[in-house]
């Protein structure tokens, strides 16, 4: 027979659903369910409602933010033939490297190095996944954010603080998946490089060394992109303290990439290929 059961829900009002069950304990399942629903608190309908509502300056920093990360990463991976970045400089080693790797006996101190650039991708892979979830769960506790826009000095009420954490999440995001994909090629190099024959004069041996530089020139150029998503996630940050923040945020990261790829110290030292 007909069953009437109440449902009250956020934003839902409270009203009644007609529902026909085969049995009594049918009926006691759906209504512990609708029970337990009613009373789950979803901060993400407050971080909706907001995100119509953002004032203008914000988008505007915003797509600044998303901006600088797209140019910059373009523009170090493609630089001036006159100025090279040092990403591009560690691809002529990298090429060395597994040049020198074929005529190298034992092999051991390179499968010593692809072993060390493996775990330090899953080290910064494991490192966004905790930060992510960390995320995550400070969106999802509506009282924990209210209780941080009380208590530090940032701009804005706790559903503006929650949707102001998006960007950084979907950063580093962002990283993760380079980084993943970073690991797996790495994997791929470590087997190119086992394929390589032990006697130099092998036609075969120079070609799959070849092969294994390529790879690890991808795995790096990913491994350089999420840290570039590492860096602007914590620009994002920067949108807490209000749009002002935000802007110094993205100028203070495009900074320091820009003067790490090119002019550093280090990119000093990368150019003198020769005594």
């Amino acid at each position: 027979m007909p069953l009437a059961c109440p449902l009250s829900a956020r934003g839902a009002g409270t009203g009644w659903f007609r529902v026909r069950s085969p049995s009594f304990r049918g009926v006691t399942r759906f209504r512990s369910t609708v029970s337990a629903l009613s009373l789950i608190r979803v901060p993400f309908y407050d971080i909706g409602m907001t995100l119509g509502a953002i004032p203008s300056l914000d988008l505007i920093m915003l797509v600044a933010l998303v901006s600088a990360w797209l140019l910059s990463g373009w523009f170090i991976e493609h630089p001036p033939r006159a100025r090279p970045s040092v990403s591009l400089l560690m691809q002529d080693y990298r090429r060395d490297w597994m040049r020198t790797f074929v005529t190298r006996q034992p092999r051991i101190f390179d499968a010593t190095l692809i072993d060390s650039l493996r775990q330090g991708t899953a080290f910064f892979a494991s490192a966004c996944m905790i930060a992510i979830g960390g995320g995550i769960a400070v969106i999802g506790n509506a009282t924990a954010v209210q209780r941080l826009t009380d208590e530090l000095p940032l701009s804005g009420t706790g559903p503006d603080v929650a949707l102001r954490m998006l960007p950084v999440i979907g950063f580093l995001a962002n990283a993760l998946l380079k980084f993943v994909w970073a690991h797996r090629l790495f994997g791929y190099c470590s087997i190119l490089m086992a394929a390589v024959p032990n006697d130099p004069a092998d036609p075969l041996a120079f070609h799959r060394a070849g092969q294994a530089a390529e790879i690890n020139i991808s795995a790096a150029k990913s491994f350089n992109r999420g840290l570039r998503s590492i860096y602007f996630a914590l620009a994002a940050i920067g949108w807490l303290l209000g749009p002002w923040g935000f802007l110094a945020g993205t100028v203070l990261a495009t900074g320091v990439l820009l003067r790490r790829e090119f002019a550093s110290t280090s990119r000093a030292v990368i150019l003198m290929r020769e005594p």
